[in-house]
This record gives structure tokens, sequence and C-alpha cells, in this order.
């Protein structure tokens, strides 16, 4: 099993249970195009970490613009879009789009910001947890990143996003059955609550092991320095035994 779908893995004693994987939780959103970077050169780190059977990744919910509407096509191009949002000129904005453009391109990613149609992505967190619960979540996460930056996906529309949802093995029927109610809200608004706690204001936004931050699309080499740190620092396992010894096996000899 790979480390995408991998649930943690326990040692139980009678009253401890010892986690001994690393949790990486990464606060995100599909119409984030230093996200995708960002993903890429964590999956760098990864393949470069000495224990990387042993991570828990763990998409969470976080929407850059949460009053955005279902389609941001009315809005203009994305140049335009950019130089309204930083109040910058169409060409100035340009200049920062090809110059990402060049930075993805190092990451073996081909943006496409001229067939980009971002929009409200609330729907598309839900369905990221719904993919969590399948052990499907990355898959899910690295089909909706490509079909918004290098496809022209529509974000919201529910057709696209049912159509990426079922080609990574999502059930259709409870792919329609999220789409078609309030389910997962709570769990989409609960991520949000919490990197609100965290301080977080900008994706990517990484935690691991809940003691470490790494804001932004840092370099592979930095995100690896601070996997080996995480790791080096995990507590050891504390053996607790409540009412004294009990029978056990030791090699081939057993007690009885």
């Amino acid at each position: 099993m790979g480390w995408r779908a991998r649930a943690r893995k326990r040692i139980i004693t009678d009253a401890v249970v010892a986690v001994v994987s690393l949790k990486v939780e990464v606060w995100s959103d599909v119409v984030c195009p230093w996200c995708y970077i960002g993903k890429r050169r964590f999956e760098a780190a990864l393949a470069r970490f000495e224990h990387r059977d042993e991570v828990e990744l763990v998409w969470r919910s976080f929407e850059l613009d949460p009053s955005a509407p279902p389609s941001s096509a009315e809005r203009g191009t994305y140049a335009e879009r950019i130089a309204s949002k930083y109040g910058c000129s169409v060409t100035e904005a340009q200049v920062m789009i090809d110059n990402m453009t060049l930075t993805a391109a190092q990451e073996g990613l081909d943006l496409r910001f001229d067939l980009a149609r971002p929009g409200n992505t609330f729907d598309a967190h839900r369905l990221l947890h719904l993919a969590l619960e399948h052990g499907l979540q990355d898959e899910l996460k690295e089909r909706l990143d490509a079909a918004t930056f290098t496809e022209g996906s529509p974000t919201s529309e529910h057709s696209a996003l049912r159509a990426r949802a079922t080609q990574v093995g999502l059930p259709e029927g409870e792919v329609d059955a999220v789409l078609t109610s309030d389910r997962y809200c709570e769990a989409v608004r609960s991520d949000e609550a919490q990197a609100r706690a965290y301080g977080i204001s900008g994706v990517p936004f990484f935690v691991i092991d809940g003691r470490y931050g790494i804001s932004g699309a840092q370099p592979s080499d930095a995100v690896l320095q601070i996997l080996d740190k995480a790791w080096s620092e995990r507590p050891p396992l504390t053996l607790v035994t409540p009412q004294g010894s009990a029978p056990s096996c030791e090699g081939d000899s057993c007690a009885v």
C-alpha cells in the first residue's frame, strides 16, 4: 500500500496506542497555482525521505475566495483579474503569470492560465473529504489541480467535478450524494477554522506532526530538512501496563 492511501500504523499495548507514522496536513486550494507547485516540491522531498512509507498525508480545506462566484469567466482574463487584485497593469500582471508559468515548468507542470476558469471551490473541498474516506484524497487533489490549471475545467461546475471524482475511483452515487446535499460542509468549515487558529493566511501551508509549519511552496530541500527533523524528534514509545505484568511470548518461548 502506498503512502497516499495509508492509514496510520499503530503499536497497541494494554492501554496505549502509539502512532509510529508522521502526519503531514496541507492547507491548500484547487485554484492556487502555488499550491500545485508546492505539491510537486513536497512530492520531490518525500521521494527522498527515508521514512516516506510512514507518512500520512491529509489535504485540508482552504478557500482563497469564499465569496467567489461559480465561474470567473465573466471577470475577464486571468491577467485582468490579477491586475485588479494587486492594483497593477495588465502588462505587469502578465509578467507575473509568465514567471509563475516558468517556475511551474521547472517542476514539470504545464500551467495554462489562458485556459483556467477558477471559481468557487467549496464543493471541490467537500469532495476531497469524501475522497479522504476512500483513501483517494491525494489522487483527487492531483486531478482537480490538473483540471484547473492544465485543462481549463470549470472549478465549481458539478458535472466537471463529478467527472474528475469518478475518474479517480470514487463511487458515482456517493459523489452525487455529496453534490446534492450539505454533506462535509462542517468538515470544510472545521479545516478553515483550524487554519485560522494556526494563523494561516495564505496557502500552501504544511503542518508536520502538529509541530512544524511550512509556509508557501518551499524548495524540496527545505521540506526534506523539516521532514527529517520532525522524524528524529518523534517521542519514543511509552509502555504502560495498568495491572502489572501480563503473560507474553519472547522468541520461541511462551509463558503457560
